[in-house]
């Protein structure tokens, strides 16, 4: 039987520009990147519980664009947008991140897969510009990600079966 895993990112502050989110998947690593990247999984995991996913669109090559958006239950709504940097199938993509509700806090944000055994360690490290934008974003918590993540790995659970 595969653990439930819901709960357990694990989000460290190494300097103080970024913040590096690790968390596992019991899935092999191609499949995990396919979810991550490919429109048809990420409009069906990335919306935080609660949250309604209306737009998802991905231009997966170097260069290419991105972008997602979600309405929350109050009916407001999360844009998030970027660009492509680095693309290394299956195990790594580098992409500028830009929440639209703060446009001015533009990060890159790397994403390493590693398989070892059946289960994905998925590492993001967000860098951004400056120590304040950094902390400003921490206070607004990771709730939502978590929520994502817990989706991710539903999603994932779903393909397998």
């Amino acid at each position: 039987m595969t653990p439930n895993r819901h709960g357990t990112a694990v989000v460290e502050l190494p300097n103080d520009l970024d913040v590096l989110i690790t968390r596992q998947f019991d899935a092999p690593v191609g499949l995990v990147f396919d979810v991550l990247t490919k429109p048809e999984h990420v409009s069906r995991w990335f919306a935080p519980h609660g949250c309604e996913m209306k737009e998802c669109s991905i231009d997966l090559r170097v260069g290419g664009s991105y972008r997602q958006v979600f309405v929350t239950e109050d009916g407001t709504e999360c844009s998030f947008h970027g660009t492509y940097l680095e693309i290394e199938p299956p195990t790594r993509t580098v992409e500028t991140w830009i929440f639209d509700g703060r446009p001015e806090v533009e990060t890159v944000e790397t994403v390493d897969l590693r398989e070892a055994g059946g289960v994905t360690t998925m590492t993001i490290r967000t860098t951004y510009r400056d120590k304040a934008s950094r902390d400003e974003s921490i206070q607004h918590g990771f709730d939502g990600v978590e929520s994502s993540f817990d989706h991710l790995e539903d999603v994932l659970a779903s393909l397998r079966a």
